[in-house]
Formats: C-alpha cells, sequence, structure tokens
C-alpha cells in the first residue's frame, strides 16, 4: 500500500466535492482541519495515515454538503475500497467519521476510543470556533436563511441528535447551543489549550454584538 499516492487520490477526490462548497464545509476547512491535527500531534503519537484521510473525508458525505436528511458514510467508505486502502484502516477511518459531529456525542461523550478519534474530532471542533469559527456560523446560517439575530428567540438545549437536526434559530443563538460549548468538549490537552484563547476571541465578540445591535456604540 503506498499511502502517499493514496492521499493524494483522495485529495484530488475530496477536493472536486468541495470545490463549490458553500457552508464553511469547503476544501479550505478541510486544510485548516489538517493544520490542527498537525497542531495537536506534535506532543502524541498516532497513526497519521488513519488521521489524515478522517479528515479529508469526514465532510464528503455530511448530510449538509450533500443536501440530505441523513449523512451518507458510503460516499467515503467506497472510495477507500477503490483505493484498495486495507479494511482494517478503513474501518477506524469510518468509525472517525461516523462518530465524531457534535450532534453524535450529544447525550454522552465517546469513551475508550482511538487516540485518532480524539485528535481528529478536536482538529474539527477547533476549526468550529475562534474567528474562523464566527466567520464560518455566519457564512453557514446565510446559506439556510436565517437571521443574524433574532431577540425574540431563546438559545434552545439541545439534548438528541433529532432536535439538533430540527433546530430553527439565528446565528447569533447559535453560539449559545453549540460553539461556546465546544471549549469544555476537547479532548486532548494541546486542543484544550488553544481552544482556551479561541473561546475568549468569541466571547468578546458576542459583547460587541450586543452592544451594537442595540446602538450602544
Amino acid at each position: 500500500m503506498k499511502k502517499d499516492s493514496i492521499l493524494l487520490s483522495v485529495t484530488r477526490f475530496v477536493r472536486r466535492i468541495l470545490a463549490k462548497e458553500g457552508t464553511g464545509h469547503d476544501w479550505w476547512h478541510i486544510e485548516r482541519v489538517l493544520n490542527n491535527a498537525r497542531l495537536i500531534c506534535k506532543s502524541m503519537k498516532a497513526d497519521m495515515f488513519v488521521v489524515k484521510l478522517a479528515i479529508l473525508l469526514h465532510d464528503v458525505g455530511d448530510r449538509k454538503v450533500i443536501s440530505k436528511e441523513n449523512d451518507d458514510p458510503t460516499i467515503a467508505r467506497n472510495f477507500l475500497m477503490k483505493q484498495k486502502v486495507p479494511t482494517d484502516t478503513i474501518e477506524k477511518v469510518m468509525f472517525i467519521i461516523e462518530n465524531m459531529s457534535f450532534s453524535k456525542n450529544l447525550n454522552n461523550k465517546k469513551e475508550g476510543v482511538p487516540i485518532e478519534f480524539y485528535i481528529v474530532q478536536d482538529a474539527d471542533r477547533l476549526d468550529a470556533i475562534g474567528a474562523i469559527g464566527i466567520a464560518r456560523a455566519f457564512s453557514f446560517g446565510g446559506s439556510r436563511a436565517r437571521p443574524i439575530h433574532d431577540p425574540t428567540l431563546k438559545a434552545q438545549k439541545l439534548s438528541t441528535t433529532k432536535n439538533y437536526k430540527k433546530l430553527q434559530s439565528s446565528t447569533y443563538h447559535h453560539f449559545y447551543e453549540k460553539l461556546l460549548l465546544l471549549k469544555n468538549l476537547m479532548n486532548t490537552t494541546a486542543a484544550k489549550k488553544i481552544a482556551e484563547k479561541r473561546h475568549s476571541y468569541m466571547e468578546n465578540f458576542l459583547k460587541e454584538f450586543l452592544l451594537e445591535w442595540e446602538g450602544k456604540r
């Protein structure tokens, strides 16, 4: 198995699928998550082939990208099979892809899973917070015709994958429903440290946002 060749084929495949993606899950999101994973892995030992494959492919079958009610993990699985990736590696990658999302972990945190899972999950979550996270939130909200803010609404408490999918809210409230929760959901020491600064940046942004919204600035 020539890992570099496989990674190159997967990269080309993913870039093609995400070329015109407009919800914040585009190719540049993938590159940033790969960079985050490298930061996390500086002090950790992990199978970087599995990590890279999972990051590259984690959004190709995402329901938000394919505009379906549910995710389609077969897109990633079938492509890996065509590349003749060993079955055990495919299963490791697919476990990460199928279980890493925020909505899949609302009821409980995954325990006893490979370190590669935690690295990919943290790297992806880091891209959802901070300055980039703010930009992505409003990009996604715009793609779904969500209001920037609606003062008549209240942030909702999300408890199941089902009610997360049905959530109708403003982008401002999305910070309180999800993004501000991510700091405390990081798994690795490196990600927790990075998340502190990005979380603080979002808090300051939201304070300024309300002051301007209410005409106090």
